[in-house]
């Protein structure tokens, strides 16, 4: 199967066109945000004042559970149980969203993570990285994305993969989001597309190949006063078939669909000038099992 086929080729409600391979990436995702009832100023009830013997028992109980907590996390649990992730996910006895202690990689590719682990781990790190690469802002940008493909995708596939990404992201898509033909928003906006990986799954594992499933969550928009695309989240799920080839893994093909979602909270959502800030200051991360 060509990797083509294996892309999710569905539009959103922000008028991606549904022939488009990626036309669910690069930011582009938005769901709807349902705003908090009731004034914003006050987003709390304010509750009752308790007496002295109500305090005195929550926090007799509260001692107690920090107690049973701390016994728990003693050591003398099992090598199985601190190391899920040399197992196959859902084996018996394995815990798959425990961290596995792993050194995380200290290789660069530019700005994406390289020289993962031989081994499932390593796998489910690649993975992880080469997800927040492929849904981000930078990708939008022709200059930029010729490179993220080329660092994150087997030499075979880069060419092909590469045509497809820029006939997706060509001028009249970019119109469509508010960016120009450089994937630049206009002065005075600032274009958000973040990704974070939430969990991993591997479902195949080889020792010359991986399926790697990446629970994301993220936000996308674009972020101003005069914009017509707002910033809003979104969860959705990738699958990325891994090749170990040249002492490292990449990317052969991936999909991706939506969910699974959370409820959401009924929170203020924040300025404009406040979500522009957020991403300016607070950095990324390197990802590892």
């Amino acid at each position: 199967m060509s990797p083509g086929d294996e892309h999710d080729y569905r539009g959103k409600d922000h008028g991606s066109r549904p022939d488009d391979p990626y036309s669910t990436l690069g930011g582009t995702r938005q769901t709807r945000t349902r705003l908090p009832d009731g004034d914003p100023g006050h987003p709390h009830t304010r509750r009752p004042a308790r007496n002295s013997r109500s305090l005195v028992t929550i926090t007799g109980i509260v001692v107690i559970l920090v107690a049973a907590i701390a016994f728990a996390n003693r050591g003398g649990g099992s090598e199985d149980d601190a190391s899920p992730g040399a197992k196959t996910s859902g084996a018996a006895g394995s815990a798959p969203t425990a961290a596995t202690g792993t050194k995380p990689v200290q290789g660069k590719n530019g700005t994406i993570a390289s020289g993962f682990a031989h081994d499932e781990q390593g796998a489910q790190s690649a993975a992880a990285n080469y997800s927040v690469a492929l849904v981000s802002a930078e990708i939008l940008k022709p200059e930029q994305r010729s490179d993220i493909v080329n660092r994150i995708f087997t030499a075979d596939k880069a060419v092909e993969l590469e045509g497809k990404f820029d006939q997706a992201y060509d001028k009249d898509f970019l119109d469509r989001v508010g960016l120009d033909e450089d994937g630049n928003a206009p002065d005075g906006l600032t274009y958000i597309s973040r990704t974070a990986p939430v969990g991993t799954k591997v479902t195949d594992y080889a020792a010359s190949s991986a399926t790697v499933e990446v629970w994301c969550t993220g936000v996308f928009g674009t972020a101003g006063v005069s914009s017509t695309n707002p910033v809003s989240n979104d969860w959705f799920t990738m699958s990325l078939k891994l090749r170990w080839v040249d002492n490292d893994w990449k990317v052969e093909s991936f999909t991706q669909k939506d969910g699974p979602s959370p409820v959401n909270m009924d929170r203020t959502a924040s300025s404009a000038d406040e979500m522009a800030k957020a991403v300016q200051e607070f950095g990324g991360f390197t990802y590892a099992r």
